[in-house]
């Protein structure tokens, strides 16, 4: 035996070996490739909606359109329904948080008063308890076109929650007792 075959033998087994690796090598290669196309595919962003297309066909001279520009603060709709009014109920109460995150009943109240609801449609609830501690929650209304728009907020609450809820049989929004709005 020469020299050279034990070496030509060496190069047998490691050819050998390498080519049952391959098929797992070559999987674990396309694998990789694949998880990069799919990454790098999610990092360019597509647009959220399809451009709506009308019937006619626009020339590809067409000016771009402008960037977006910022959507006008909601108004009061004195003739809507309470649902309707609920982001211009919200935008008033997030105008008062981000003014003073610990704001009282009274500040929401001269806000909502401020943004044109009515002050003898709504209740507040009390900013302190009968043991004289800060109330947990500060939960605010308008009777508004048949229903209520109630706020709450406070550390107990997690942030600022509003819904529309149905006025109660009291001819109230807020059950149990109320501070009386008179400022």
């Amino acid at each position: 035996m020469s020299a050279a075959q034990p070496v030509r033998q060496n190069m047998t087994v490691r050819t050998a070996r390498w080519s049952a690796r391959r098929p797992r090598y070559t999987v674990v290669v396309v694998a990789a490739v694949l998880l990069l196309g799919v990454g790098l595919t999610a990092c360019t962003g597509a647009p959220a909606e399809a451009p709506a297309t009308s019937g006619t066909a626009q020339a590809s001279s067409a000016a771009p359109e402008p960037s977006a520009t910022p959507a006008p603060d909601p108004v009061l709709l004195p003739d809507g329904s309470a649902s309707e009014n609920l982001v211009y109920f919200n935008f008033l109460a997030a105008a008062v948080t981000k003014a003073n995150p610990n704001a009282d009943g009274r500040a929401y109240i001269d806000a909502l008063v401020a943004g044109g609801f009515d002050r003898t449609a709504m209740e507040v609830s009390f900013d302190r308890t009968q043991a004289d501690l800060a109330a947990d929650s500060i939960q605010f209304s308008v009777r508004f076109n048949g229903e209520c728009l109630i706020g709450q907020i406070g550390p107990a609450s997690d942030g600022f929650h509003s819904v529309v809820a149905p006025i109660l049989s009291t001819g109230l929004c807020l059950v149990g007792s109320t501070r009386q709005i008179d400022w």
